[in-house]
């Protein structure tokens, strides 16, 4: 089992930023596509952004196009959701998210992604 941890969430104001940042042992981490969902109480798992595994191909939700960047350091194993602009909207549980290893496409589809974090919360007030 792939262990991911994520870090770096909390309250924030509308307009602040956050980084967070997702982390795992495996060695193979760098054969895998990342991603980071997000989701509010009473709504489904959303898409947030995605990185292929070599770090050139990167994917947003319209949503957070512009203000997050994601991105990854496969030599210290870790993928980090910068979020600038904050809205009131971003605040949900933020999941990091890995394909298998070898399977270095990004995809915009949960059910594509193998191993789960437990998730950090982001809560913006206004």
């Amino acid at each position: 089992q792939v262990q991911l941890t994520e870090s770096g969430g909390g309250l924030v104001q509308a307009g602040d930023s956050l980084r967070l940042s997702c982390a795992t042992p495996e060695r193979t981490f760098s054969s895998s596509a990342m991603a980071w969902f997000r989701q509010a109480p009473g709504k489904e798992r959303e898409f947030v952004a995605a990185i292929s595994s070599s770090g050139d191909g990167t994917y947003y939700n319209d949503a957070v196009l512009g203000r997050f960047t994601i991105s990854r350091d496969n030599a210290k194993n870790t993928a980090d959701l910068q979020m600038d602009r904050l809205k009131v909207e971003d605040t949900a549980v933020y999941l990091c998210a890995a394909r298998r290893r070898y399977s270095g496409d990004a995809s915009y589809y949960a059910r594509s992604y193998d191993y789960w974090g437990q998730g950090t919360q982001v809560t913006v007030s206004s």
